[in-house]
């Protein structure tokens, strides 16, 4: 019999996993901050199951320190995609040295 925590590890391990392979086989710089999102997602997921299992807030806690760290990692990236499409039209990872100098 599976437990609700065995659940909901397999869940954020499954959206560990896909946003690693996300970030691994494209190469534009929209998908790889959505995989990385996703990769985020899932460790906060475990967080939270494993706080609730073990009763205390400490990974909760955790959970929003990475939720605001994300928020200015989305923000920054962004801001370097706008930044690289004006210099080549498009938002491809190998095109960050062109932002060079």
């Amino acid at each position: 019999m599976i437990t609700q925590l065995q659940f909901l590890v397999g869940i954020g391990l499954a959206l560990f996993s896909i946003g690693i392979l996300g970030f691994l086989v494209r190469r534009s710089g929209i998908i790889a901050l959505m995989s990385l999102e996703l990769m985020l997602n899932g460790v906060n997921l475990c967080l939270v199951s494993f706080s609730k299992h073990h009763g205390n807030a400490e990974g909760s806690a955790l959970v929003l320190l990475i939720v605001l760290v994300a928020a200015a990692e989305a923000a920054l990236a962004l801001s370097l995609f706008v930044s690289l499409f004006r210099q080549s039209g498009s938002v491809e990872l190998d095109d960050f040295r062109l932002l060079k100098g």
